[in-house]
């Protein structure tokens, strides 16, 4: 008997034993402390439950994918033009004593390309519309600008005012496919070719650029009130620049009006423009129509 209550006083002095104590004790110590730190979960209040059983569902599921720049009051179509003169090229358009002579050695008569810019999709909408505002994103030297003026003129719509938003900065390379446009100092000047087209083809009372990015031109011209009947996107042809250009854009589309733009069918496939087209109209409920390698929405009115 002595022996049996003398045995766990010898089993405590093992190695083995005393490990599995301090084990024991620091997982108890551990575990009870987590408990205690744990807050009291409170039921969610009335209140809170009321307010989300009575807020109506957004139209559009992924809300933080819209654009909220409040636009300003809408100026009328007459006015439009001298409007982006005064607050682009402080009252001075840019046509005024072109080419200033520094560059005007380094500029071609025309240099007038682009792709997809004579497509029948231009004088479809053009007669249909009949717009007074065209706003084109993406313009590079001008080439779609220039045929949309030409039909303009053809059709009679002689107050038709073109915008072309660009940075007219091209991208990485494209000197490799146009090595006419020149480079000095780093600075290619597609601005100063663009101009040059424009007023070679005698179109600088229609045409107007607009030189900056599409996000901060398009934000800009919602914020000063500047409209269109009809726009056109043709910039950057990945799926986050589609994406943020026709969220932008819709914003300075009158009521009624269309948005249409190139690259629909690419070897992309639907990982580029279409991908953003097809997402735009499946969360505003609208329907694509495709005009050869152009894609058509009519009757935007997204808030």
């Amino acid at each position: 008997m002595k022996e049996d209550r003398r045995l766990p006083h010898k089993f405590l002095k093992t190695k083995t034993a005393y490990v599995i104590f301090l084990v024991l004790t620091y997982a108890f110590g551990y575990f009870s402390a987590y408990y205690n730190r744990q807050p009291q979960q409170q039921p969610p209040s009335t209140a809170a439950l009321r307010t989300v059983k009575t807020t109506k569902p957004h139209d559009c599921p992924i809300d933080n994918f819209r654009v909220t720049t409040r636009c300003g009051d809408l100026v009328p179509p007459e006015l439009i033009r001298q409007t982006v003169i005064d607050r682009i090229f402080n009252g001075t358009s840019p046509y005024t004593d072109f080419p200033p002579p520094h560059v005007a050695r380094f500029l071609r008569p025309k240099i007038i390309k682009g792709w997809g810019s004579y497509g029948a999709v231009f004088e479809n909408l053009i007669r249909r519309v009949k717009p007074r505002t065209i706003v084109e994103i993406g313009s590079f030297l001008g080439a779609s600008a220039i045929h949309m003026a030409n039909l303009t003129r053809r059709l009679g719509l002689e107050e038709t005012q073109i915008l072309c938003v660009d940075d007219f900065r091209g991208w990485p390379g494209f000197r490799d496919r146009l090595k006419d446009v020149a480079l000095v100092n780093g600075d290619v000047l597609l601005l100063y070719q663009f101009l040059q087209n424009v007023v070679g083809s005698e179109f600088s009372g229609s045409i107007l650029p607009v030189p900056f990015s599409t996000g901060s031109a398009l934000e800009k011209l919602c914020e000063w009130g500047v409209t269109a009947d009809l726009v056109e996107i043709d910039a950057g042809h990945d799926f986050n620049s589609a994406w943020a250009d026709i969220n932008r854009a819709v914003r300075i589309l009158r009521p009624g009006g269309v948005i249409f733009g190139h690259d629909y069918f690419t070897a992309a496939d639907n990982r580029g423009v279409r991908r953003a087209v097809n997402l735009f109209a499946q969360i505003n409920r609208l329907k694509v129509k495709t005009d050869g390698q152009h894609w058509v929405i009519d009757s935007v009115n997204v808030i």
